[in-house]
């Protein structure tokens, strides 16, 4: 009998954010390829999105560089086991970050609340713009996103319901990752208890994990999460 090893929890959450940026990116009309190494788009990808996602750790630098576009500049990869070395290519760090894991939790008992999860595109639209909070970028989220059936726009409100904390869920390699998180209360980790509740409802008996650095990851770590390798973001200016 063959036994298919375990992967680390590093592996998961690098394909984890691998297929949620190849989902996002297909929002926007950009198709990537996964290979075993990475993932990688050969036109540029959303802001704020990489161009590649290494998936293993060694992957070749030479050969990843050579799968995006480095001609316009503004060229990223994602080095998810924070390993490569890109200066060679003309790349600087853009930023370092932490990978998170949180154990899966018992599945949570009846449906996820109708008004916890963005169902419309005024609703999408209204979530985008909280999120953005006036940084004019909302239009990165756009209505496509309601059509994917592994992805999941969380939304917590305020008392006159308007959305005030959320974050995206996607489900895929065996866990339910977490971006986007934000809140519009001055403390930063709000929006963590709704969101888990509705992890524990859309994803049930699956690890939640993510990434976040600095005042994020310290809000985030309470919540149940523990650190389980470095990233960083490379950029080519």
């Amino acid at each position: 009998m063959t036994t298919v090893p375990q992967q680390s929890p590093v592996h998961v959450c690098a394909r984890n954010n691998a297929l949620w940026c190849a989902a996002m990116s297909r929002t926007h009309g950009v198709t990537g390829t996964f290979t075993d190494d990475a993932w990688a788009s050969p036109v540029r990808t959303p802001p704020y999105y990489p161009d590649a996602v290494t998936l293993v750790p060694g992957a070749d630098p030479a050969a990843l560089v050579r799968r995006i576009d480095t001609a316009a500049p503004g060229a990223t990869v994602k080095d998810s086991f924070a390993d490569l070395d890109l200066t060679g290519a003309g790349f600087h760090v853009l930023f370092e970050a932490t990978w998170i894991h949180r154990p899966a939790d018992p599945p949570a008992p009846g449906p996820v609340p109708d008004r916890d999860v963005v169902r419309d595109a005024e609703t999408l639209r209204a979530w985008a713009l909280a999120w953005d909070d006036g940084d004019g970028d909302a239009d990165l989220f756009g209505a496509g996103l309601l059509d994917l059936p592994d992805v999941h726009v969380i939304a917590g409100r305020d008392a006159r319901g308007r959305v005030s904390a959320g974050a995206v869920l996607n489900r895929g390699a065996g866990a339910l990752g977490v971006s986007n998180v934000f809140s519009r209360d001055p403390a930063p980790d709000t929006a963590w208890p709704r969101v888990l509740d509705a992890a524990r409802h859309l994803g049930p008996g699956l690890p939640v994990v993510g990434y976040e650095h600095g005042d994020d990851l310290t809000a985030a770590l309470p919540h149940g999460f523990a650190t389980v390798g470095p990233l960083r973001v490379w950029l080519k200016p």
